[in-house]
This record gives C-alpha cells, sequence and structure tokens, in this order.
C-alpha cells in the first residue's frame, strides 16, 4: 500500500502505553483520533458523571474533539493514535465517501475485535516490530475499517443537541432521579420524537439515556450514603432506585464498592 508507508508514524497510527496521573486533564482539540484501552488496576474518573474503569474498557476520541475531566486515581492505558488520512484510506476501502471517514466519540466500552487488535500492535512493538510493515499496516487498517463500521460519525450536520438542549435535559433528570424518569417526557422538552432523542441524546452526552441516569442515580447514592443521615433502604428510593438490592447491583459495577461499603466510609 503505497499510500502509508513503514515506519509507525508514516503508517498513520501510533500505539503506546500511557499513565494518566491523578489530576484534571485539559484536552486540547485532537489533531488525530484517540483510542484508548484501560489496562492496569480498576481506576475512577469524573467526566459528566463519576466513571470507574476496569481493564479492557475502551475509550474513542475522533480528531477535533476536546474537553476535560479529573483522573481521581492514575489510570494506565494502552492508546492508539490514528491518523484522519488512515481513515479516508479505510473509507476508500469500504465504498465510501471521503466525508464519511469520521467517528463518533465512545466512552467506557467494551469491543473484543478492537482489544485483540491493540494488543497485537502492543505486542509487536515491544517485540521491535519482527513482522514487519505489512504486518502492522494490515493491523492499522483493520482496526480502522472496524471502527468506521462500528463507530461512525453521523451523517446529518444537526446530529447533536444543542448546548441548551443538553443543559434542559441534563438540568430535568438531576432534578428528577427519584421520579420515574421517561424519554417520552424528555423527548418532548427539546421537541423531538422519542426514537430521534435516543439518538441525539448518545451523540451528544457519549452514552445511552438509561446509562446516565444510572451514573447520575448512583452518584447521588453515593453522596446521601456518605452523609450518613438515611438508612441504605431510604438512601435507594431517594436516588431512584427500586429498592436496596437494585442500588447494590448498580453501585457495585459503576464504582466497584457495596453501599454497606461507603455508608461505613470504607473507598
Amino acid at each position: 500500500m503505497a499510500r502509508h508507508s513503514g515506519a509507525p508514524g508514516r503508517v498513520g497510527l501510533r500505539v503506546e502505553p500511557r499513565t494518566e496521573p491523578r489530576g484534571r486533564v485539559e484536552l486540547a482539540p485532537l489533531t488525530e483520533h484517540l483510542l484508548s484501552i484501560h489496562v492496569g488496576p480498576s481506576a475512577r474518573m469524573t467526566c459528566h458523571v463519576r466513571q470507574r474503569y476496569s481493564s479492557g474498557d475502551a475509550t474513542l476520541l475522533p480528531a477535533g474533539f476536546s474537553g476535560s475531566w479529573v483522573e481521581e486515581e492514575p489510570r494506565r492505558s494502552l492508546t492508539v493514535r490514528l491518523a484522519p488520512a488512515l481513515l479516508r484510506l479505510a473509507a476508500e476501502d469500504l465504498g465510501l465517501p471521503p466525508e464519511r471517514a469520521g467517528l463518533t466519540p465512545q466512552h467506557r466500552f467494551r469491543d473484543a475485535r478492537i482489544e485483540h487488535i491493540v494488543h497485537a500492535l502492543e505486542a509487536d512493538r515491544t517485540a521491535a516490530r519482527p513482522n514487519g510493515r505489512l504486518y502492522t499496516e494490515g493491523l492499522g487498517l483493520a482496526l480502522a475499517v472496524h471502527l468506521l463500521n462500528h463507530y461512525p460519525a453521523p451523517r446529518e450536520a444537526r446530529g447533536q443537541l444543542s448546548a441548551r438542549q443538553s443543559r434542559q435535559v441534563t438540568d430535568y433528570i438531576e432534578s428528577h432521579l427519584d421520579k420515574n424518569l421517561s424519554l417520552a417526557r424528555l423527548a418532548r422538552l427539546v421537541e423531538v420524537s422519542t426514537s430521534h432523542f435516543r439518538t441525539l441524546f448518545k451523540r451528544s452526552l457519549g452514552m445511552p439515556v438509561h446509562q446516565y441516569v444510572i451514573l447520575r442515580r448512583v452518584e447521588r447514592a453515593r453522596v446521601l450514603l456518605q452523609e450518613g443521615t438515611l438508612p441504605i433502604s431510604q438512601v435507594a428510593l431517594e436516588a431512584g432506585f427500586s429498592h436496596q438490592s437494585h442500588l447494590a447491583r448498580c453501585m457495585r459495577r459503576v464504582l466497584g464498592v457495596t453501599p454497606k461499603a461507603l455508608a461505613r466510609g470504607e473507598r
């Protein structure tokens, strides 16, 4: 493939291990697509909501993305940077026009195919690339094709909620966490259909509505438990969970701890 050549930088793909230290991260607009796979011990970070990353969890940030978040604990990952030119080549191989070579942000998701390719690239890198240029190019192109097939940028220019609409929806969710929230009601707030709202919300917030609501409810419960003024069963209801076991199940999945442990002041 003469259009992208030998050394990793010229292939349009670079892989490297990274350790993000504890603290606030300010990300300037990216010039490349950034894909990372968490490989170390589980670690918490906060971006809109507090999340716990476990080994195998992935993040995908497209070129042009910018933002900020807080790393609450050091977080280790394998990071892959893909040049826009490599995505355009993958789009060409898929028979897509160059303007379809974009990606959609994804946060804390799992994809076995991506994980396999990234680990293969890292194994080849640490062994000083014994398999040569074609192997690296082949893996890089396979990764780019997979990303375009599964996480493409929306076709519509108006593919997200506006900043005002996002605030409307998230403020409403926050003030009604203890209520039985409905997609139809949330969609009416921004005057779109329910099915379209689901798509717009995920593109704008990086996760489905139900996942966002669960994360916010877990965060509400965490605060109430650490205040220590309510029994766990009441905290579950105040945070919008149907019962104490529902809270425990979601809290263990999101934070890796139980409500009882938080109520006792354990981390």
